[in-house]
C-alpha cells in the first residue's frame, strides 16, 4: 500500500483527497494548507486522516507520493528538492485536471440518476407487470405492478433466480433461443392467470445481456368468460367424472408433463398424485416404454400395451389416445386396466362370445375385401342370392372366406333380425351330430336332459343357418338333412311327431362334390338341392390384384388385436407377397402379416422384406407340409406342436436381442408365461447363440 501526502487542501486536493480514500492501494499519510480553513481540511477531519499547515513535518515520514495541488511551480520545485530518492511528486497540472474529470463524472452520474429516476417512475406507473433478468437468470428489476400481480416485495426478488420466484417462467429459455414470444398464456403458482410476452436484450456485439417479460392479469377476464359460458360448470363436472371414474386415468400435457391422474389411477400405480402431476411421464412406469410420449410423437393412438407400472411393479393393459384442439396437439389421455382383473372376467367373456357367435352373424358385405373381376362376381352373386330365400352353396377352397359370406348373405337377408347358427358340421361326433341339428325328446337316450332338448334348426327358426364342410356329412345324415329342405320340418330323435319350421339354409364345402357323387359318398338328390344358387369363392391366387388391398385390411384388425401401430407394406415385401401362391389363401395371407408384426420391433412401422423372408416362391407340397424337415414321422401330436413352438420361440428370443420384455410382448404372452417356456424348452442366452 502506497502512502500519499496530498499538499493543497482546495478544489483539486479536496477532489483527490476523495479519490484515492476510496481505493484500497493508496494510505493518505495527510493532507496539508497553509489556509487552515480549505474546504479539503475538514473533509479529511471528517476521514481521520491528519491535516497540518506545513507539508515539511510530512515529507519525510515515510512517503511514497506526493501530490502538488496548490498550483504553485515554487511550492512544486521546493518539494522536489526536499523530498527522498524514492518519493516521487506530481504536479498541481495533474490534479486539477482529475479534479475537472472527477466534476463532469459527478455530472454524468447525476443525469444518469435522473433519466433511471424518470424510468422507474414510467415503469412503476403502468398498469402492466414487468420484471427483468441478466444473462445468469437473476432477477434485476421487477415494477410495483409485478410486485401486485405476483403478491411479492421487489425487496425479496431482486437478486434471486426468476425460477424461484416464478417456476413455469420462460425467460431462461429466452437467453437461448434469443427469440421472443407474445402474447402467451401463464398460470402463476398463487392462481392469477396472466397473458405475457417475452422479449430478450441483446447488447453490443450482439451479446445476450438479460430478457424481460411483460404481463397483463387476466384472470377476472377469465373467470368472467367461465361463468357466462358455464365453462367453470363443465371443467368442474369433467373433473368430477374423471375423478369418480373406476378406469386408472392420466392426462399430460404436450410436453409429456403430468396434468391429472384420478383416484382409480394412483389406487393401481401405487402413486401419489403430486409424485406424478407436474412430472414426466416415465416417473410411474417400472417396466416398459411410455405410451404418453410414443403418441404425442406420432399423434396416433395405441392400446392394449402391456407394461409394469409404480413401485409394487403391477401388471397393467394401457390404451393412450392424443388430445387433438383445432387441428394442435394439446396432450394425451391413458387408461390403464388391472390384467388381475381382467382375466378374472376373461372366462365369462369367453363363453359369452361363444354364445354370441352361434346367434348372430358379424359379418356384413362391406367386411368383404375384394375388387378383383373374380371376387366382384362373387359378390354380385351372393347379393342377388341374399335377396331370395333360396338355399346357397358356397363352394371354395379353405381359408377363401366362405363363413364370411354366410354372415354377410344373411345380414343383407329379410331374416337379418332372427338368428344365425353356424354348425361345423366335421367337427361334431357323427354320434352327436342327428340330436344337435335335430334335438331330442324326454328320455331319447341314455343322459339325455329332462324335457328334452330343442336341435339348432329348431334355435334357427326364421333364421338362417349355416352348415360349414357339408360334404363330411354320412349318407344317413344327408337324407335326414334332404327331407328338412324338402318338408321344411325335422324330428327330433326319439320324437314322433314333426316339427315344422321355417330356416334358410346356407351351406359350404371345400370338397369336389361331383367327384362325391360319382363316388357314392354324397347324395345325388341332395347335392341338387343344395346347388339350386353356387356361389364359387375365389382362391387367392386367382385375384392376386386383391393382395394389396387384403394386406392393408389385415394390418389395421392385427394393430387393434395386437397393440401395435404397423402402417403399411413396401413394395419389395408386398412383390414378394404377390410371387407366391398362397395355398392357405386369406387365413395363411393374415397368417404371415400376423407373424410378421410379431417379429417387428416395437418402433418399426413399415413390414419389410426381411419380415416376410419364410415365403418361398412356390406352394410346399403335400409331402413338404406334412413333413417340414422330415423329422416327425411316428411323433404324436402334442411332440409335434411343442417342437414347432419351441422353434417359434426361439426365433422371437434371437429376433429381439435376448430381450424377454420384448419378446413376450412381441408374442402377446405374459413374462412370466415366457419364463416357463424357456425353461420348458431349455432355451436361453448361451444355449440360443448356438441354436438354429
Amino acid at each position: 500500500m502506497k502512502r500519499v501526502l496530498i499538499v493543497g487542501a482546495g478544489k483539486g486536493g479536496t477532489a483527490l483527497l476523495k479519490l484515492l480514500n476510496e481505493t484500497d492501494r493508496m494510505q493518505i499519510a495527510a493532507i496539508t494548507d497553509v489556509n487552515q480553513q480549505a474546504a479539503g481540511l475538514d473533509v479529511a477531519r471528517k476521514y481521520n486522516i491528519p491535516t497540518g499547515p506545513d507539508w515539511q513535518e510530512w515529507i519525510h515520514n515515510q512517503i511514497d507520493i506526493v501530490i502538488e495541488a496548490t498550483g504553485s511551480d515554487q511550492v512544486f520545485e521546493e518539494i522536489r528538492a526536499e523530498r527522498d530518492n524514492s518519493t516521487v511528486v506530481i504536479p498541481g497540472s495533474v490534479a486539477y485536471i482529475t479534479s475537472e474529470l472527477l466534476e463532469e463524472k459527478e455530472t454524468l452520474l447525476h443525469e444518469m440518476k435522473q433519466q433511471t429516476d424518470n424510468q422507474k417512475l414510467i415503469l412503476n406507473s403502468i398498469h402492466d407487470g414487468m420484471i427483468v433478468i441478466s444473462d445468469d437468470e437473476k432477477i434485476t428489476f421487477m415494477n410495483r405492478s409485478g410486485e401486485r400481480i405476483l403478491n411479492k416485495l421487489k425487496d425479496d426478488v431482486i437478486g434471486r433466480p426468476v425460477k424461484e420466484i416464478i417456476p413455469a417462467s420462460r425467460l431462461p429459455h429466452l437467453l437461448k433461443t434469443r427469440r421472443k414470444e407474445v402474447n402467451q398464456k401463464l398460470v402463476l403458482e398463487n392462481g392469477k392467470k396472466v397473458i405475457t410476452t417475452r422479449i430478450p436484450m441483446i447488447g453490443a456485439e450482439d451479446r445476450i445481456i438479460g430478457a424481460y417479460a411483460v404481463f397483463k392479469d387476466i384472470t377476472e377476464i377469465v373467470d368472467l368468460a367461465e361463468e357466462l359460458t358455464d365453462l367453470k360448470e363443465v371443467k368442474t363436472m369433467l373433473e368430477a367424472i374423471i375423478q369418480s371414474s373406476d378406469e386408472a386415468i392420466s392426462v399430460v400435457d404436450e410436453n409429456g408433463n403430468g396434468l391429472m391422474v384420478n383416484p382409480a389411477y394412483t389406487r393401481i400405480t401405487g402413486l401419489s398424485k403430486e409424485e406424478i402431476v407436474g412430472r414426466p411421464a416415465t416417473v410411474d412406469i417400472s417396466e416398459g416404454e411410455s405410451m404418453h410420449m410414443k403418441v404425442l410423437k406420432t399423434r396416433r393412438p395405441v392400446r392394449g400395451v402391456r407394461m409394469k407400472v409404480g413401485p409394487g411393479e403391477k401388471d397393467v393393459l394401457v390404451n393412450v389416445a392424443p388430445v387433438i384442439v383445432d387441428g394442435k396437439l394439446k396432450g394425451s389421455v391413458g387408461v390403464l386396466h388391472d390384467v388381475s382383473e381382467i382375466q378374472s372376467l376373461t372366462s365369462e367373456l369367453r363363453r359369452a362370445r361363444q354364445i354370441i357367435r352361434s346367434l348372430e352373424a358379424k359379418y356384413t358385405f362391406d367386411d368383404i375385401i375384394g375388387e378383383s373381376q373374380e371376387m366382384t362376381l362373387a359378390l354380385e352373386q351372393a347379393r342377388v342370392g341374399a335377396r331370395t330365400p333360396a338355399t346357397v352353396l358356397l363352394r371354395g377352397e379353405s381359408g377363401t372366406g366362405k363363413e364370411l359370406f354366410a354372415h354377410a348373405i344373411h345380414n343383407e337377408s329379410k331374416r337379418r333380425h332372427h338368428k344365425f347358427i353356424r354348425v361345423n358340421c366335421a367337427a361334431i361326433a357323427e354320434s352327436l351330430l342327428e340330436s344337435e341339428l335335430f334335438g331330442y325328446e324326454d328320455g331319447a337316450f341314455s343322459g339325455a336332459k329332462r324335457g328334452g332338448k330343442k336341435g339348432l334348426f329348431e334355435e334357427a327358426n326364421y333364421g338362417s343357418i349355416f352348415l360349414d364342410e357339408i360334404g363330411e356329412l354320412t349318407l344317413p345324415m344327408q337324407a335326414k338333412l334332404l327331407r328338412v329342405l324338402q318338408e321344411n320340418e325335422i324330428l327330433r330323435v326319439g320324437g314322433t311327431k314333426p316339427v315344422q319350421i321355417d330356416v334358410r339354409v346356407i351351406a359350404a364345402t371345400n370338397k369336389n362334390l361331383e367327384k362325391a357323387i360319382m363316388n357314392k359318398t354324397f347324395r345325388e338328390d341332395l347335392y341338387y338341392r343344395l346347388n339350386r344358387l353356387p356361389i364359387y369363392i375365389p382362391p387367392l391366387r386367382e385375384r392376386k390384384e386383391d393382395i394389396d388391398l387384403l394386406s392393408k385390411h389385415l394390418i389395421q384388425k392385427l394393430n387393434d388385436d395386437y397393440g401395435r401401430n404397423v402402417t403399411s407394406i413396401d413394395q419389395e415385401a408386398l412383390g414378394k407377397l404377390m410371387d407366391y401362391q398362397w395355398p392357405g389363401n386369406v387365413r395363411e395371407l393374415e397368417n404371415m402379416i400376423g407373424r410378421a408384426m410379431i417379429y417387428m420391433e416395437n418402433q418399426q412401422e413399415v413390414i419389410r422384406l426381411e419380415h416376410i423372408h419364410s415365403l418361398t416362391k412356390e406352394s410346399p407340397s403335400l409331402q413338404e407340409e406334412s413333413q417340414p424337415d422330415g423329422s416327425w414321422l411316428g411323433e404324436t401330436l402334442q411332440q409335434a406342436v411343442d417342437e414347432y413352438e419351441k422353434r417359434l420361440l426361439a426365433d422371437a428370443f434371437r429376433a429381439h436381442d435376448f430381450n424377454k420384455t420384448q419378446t413376450a410382448k412381441a408374442l402377446g404372452i405374459s413374462i412370466r408365461n415366457l419364463y416357463y417356456k424357456l425353461e420348458k424348452y431349455s432355451l436361453d442366452k448361451t444355449s440360443m447363440q448356438n441354436f438354429s
